[in-house]
């Protein structure tokens, strides 16, 4: 866990802007294509969807799960991912002890929060279709390369 809180604090970004989304969303796919993965990404700054991209082999069912795992990150303002982690630190799950119907939220691994210095979580990057372990790791590969390379030369590397 202290490495998913570690990650939260250090993938912040100086600024996310329409434009950004694109070039992340865009980034995203790439990676995912070069997997191979069959994956749906989406991006979005507040209720609106900026970006959302479905790959060959993923479904209906994805874009589900994204909407899920995304109410988590917008409830907690943590990634899906550690917020399952929190819950199985205490020796419970998500769903037995959230309180929320699992219908429509999964703490499971796939939705990061964008956090913008000065502005707090302004958003969400969720990715579905791989075990939530992978998911996760995607989207997070996908922020490291955005905020070191900038979001123009990570789109086109």
């Amino acid at each position: 866990m202290p490495e998913l809180e570690a990650q939260e604090r250090r993938l912040v970004l100086r600024g996310f802007a329409h434009e950004d989304a694109w070039h992340l969303g865009s980034l995203l796919v790439e990676l995912a294509r070069l997997r191979h993965a069959p994956v749906a990404v989406d991006i979005r700054r507040g209720p609106q969807q900026l970006f959302h991209c479905a790959l060959p082999r993923s479904s209906a069912d994805n874009d589900a799960w994204i909407d899920r795992k995304r109410r988590v990150v917008e409830r907690y303002a943590e990634s899906s991912y550690l917020v399952g982690a929190r819950f199985r630190a205490k020796g419970t799950t998500f769903e037995e002890s959230s309180r929320l119907d699992p219908g429509d939220y999964a703490a499971h691994g796939g939705s990061f929060p964008i956090t913008v210095e000065g502005a707090g979580v302004v958003g969400s990057v969720t990715v579905s279709g791989l075990p939530q372990a992978e998911d996760h790791a995607l989207v997070v590969e996908a922020l490291e390369r955005f905020i070191s390379v900038g979001r123009t030369e990570a789109a086109t590397h």
